[in-house]
This record gives C-alpha cells, sequence and structure tokens, in this order.
C-alpha cells in the first residue's frame, strides 16, 4: 500500500467513529499523523477508535460536532487545534444515505442526505483553509461517489446523488481557487463498499471495494510527490461502467 509519511501532521476525518471513515483515520495514525476521531452520536465507538489510533504512537482526540452547523464546525476545529495543532489533512467522509424512492423520502431525510453530504464538506473545507493557507500546506481529500461525476441519477436515493455532484463540483472549484496556496483538493470515489447498505446482484471484479481500496485511493494524494495533482477524482469502483449503450 502507498506509505506517506505524515508524522507531524494532523488529520481530522469527519464521521470517523465508524465504517469507511474509521479505517481512513486508522490509515493516516497508522502513518505517523495525530488524528481527531470526530463523531456526532456515536461517543463510545469514537472512544474505541482513538484507543487502536493510539496504538502507533500518534496523539489523538476525539470531538463531537453536527458538521452541518457552522457554529459546531467551528468549535469542533477550535477544538482540535486546540488539541494538535492546525489541521493539515481533512478528509470529508460523513454522509447520509436513503435507499428510498425520492418520493417517498420525507423531507427530514432529504435535507440532512443533501447537508450531511454536500454542505458538511463546504463548512469544513472552509473553516480548514485558513491554518492550511498560514502553512502553505494543505490537504483536503471529499469523499464522492463513482457516477456522481457523469451526473447519473436513479428515482432511488436521489438527493445523494445530487449532493455527491456538488462533492465533486466543489472539488473542482476549491482546487482552482487553492492552487496558490500550497493545498489540494482532491476526492475518492467509491461505487460499492465492504460496508455498504444495498448491495446490487453483480459487482465489479466480484467484490465490492475493500476499506483498503479507499486508504490506498486516499494515500495516493498525500504523497510528497502528488502535490501537482489536484482537482482530481478517483473512482474507487473496479472498473463500473454504469452507463448503458
Amino acid at each position: 500500500m502507498i506509505d506517506p509519511d505524515l508524522t507531524g501532521r494532523t488529520a481530522l476525518v469527519t464521521g470517523s467513529a465508524k465504517g469507511i471513515g474509521r479505517e481512513l483515520l486508522l490509515a493516516l495514525a497508522e502513518r505517523g499523523a495525530s488524528v481527531a476521531v470526530h463523531y456526532n452520536t456515536s461517543a463510545d465507538a469514537a472512544a474505541d477508535v482513538a484507543d487502536l489510533a493510539r496504538e502507533h504512537g500518534v496523539d489523538v482526540t476525539t470531538v463531537q460536532a453536527d458538521v452541518t452547523d457552522p457554529d459546531a464546525v467551528d468549535e469542533l476545529f477550535a477544538t482540535v487545534e486546540g488539541c494538535l495543532g492546525s489541521v493539515d489533512v481533512l478528509v470529508n467522509n460523513v454522509g447520509r444515505f436513503a435507499p428510498t424512492h425520492w418520493e417517498a423520502i420525507d423531507f427530514a431525510t432529504w435535507n440532512a442526505v443533501m447537508d450531511t453530504n454536500f454542505t458538511a464538506t463546504y463548512l469544513c473545507s472552509k473553516r480548514a483553509l485558513d491554518g492550511m493557507r498560514e502553512t502553505e500546506w494543505g490537504r483536503i481529500v471529499n469523499v464522492g461517489y463513482a457516477s456522481a461525476d457523469r451526473l447519473l441519477v436513479s428515482p432511488q436515493n436521489f438527493p445523494y446523488f445530487v449532493a455527491k455532484a456538488g462533492v465533486l463540483m466543489f472539488t473542482r472549484m476549491l482546487a482552482a481557487d487553492t492552487q496558490d496556496d500550497g493545498i489540494t483538493v482532491n476526492a475518492i470515489s467509491p461505487y460499492v463498499v465492504e460496508n455498504s447498505e444495498v448491495f446490487p446482484d453483480s459487482l465489479p471484479r466480484g467484490r465490492p471495494a475493500k476499506f483498503e481500496d479507499m486508504c490506498q485511493a486516499m494515500l495516493f494524494f498525500l504523497e510528497a510527490d502528488s502535490d501537482y495533482l489536484s482537482g482530481q477524482n478517483v473512482a474507487v469502483d473496479g472498473g463500473w461502467r454504469p452507463e448503458r449503450v
């Protein structure tokens, strides 16, 4: 696996108490980064992840926040900065999923899917920029979805598709807007991951993406020699081709 040296860096992964976020955070800790385990309601799970991260000999903190709330995001970053220092690596992972026909999704769930996937990415990235610009070094990695760059949609889970398309547009915009600041902004976009809620009848290469596949893509953008790569999206989908010809 790609193995960047992140000693001396501080990393924040949103939604890192469970699932993909948990594994991404542990991969960062394994490579020497001080890490902030973020959660909203899963305090016990966050504490368990923090204990695992400490086994790598790095500084670790846990922090609770609703990352769709601007004030909560500000407090989140202030806490991380106070405990670990300015955030150098931000992974925007948190995001709700609603595998239901769009007409059956209630309004609160619709907003939660849009806000946790897209608004949270915007709020956390914006808050991280001041520190990154001050040090002239920063890496933002957003979690997208494998067909979002093609604007392909389905009546099932529609707000998720919309939000992830927005995440990829935001990634490209922010990469252009930070090109003189020592910051790169990229995305990693899975199709089906080993912990996904819904599995199709067939999968590319006969399996879902493993957590290790997601970590590999993230670490690629954190390599020292990847500093010219910005505004890019890596589809972690095994060669999935959702178009029908």
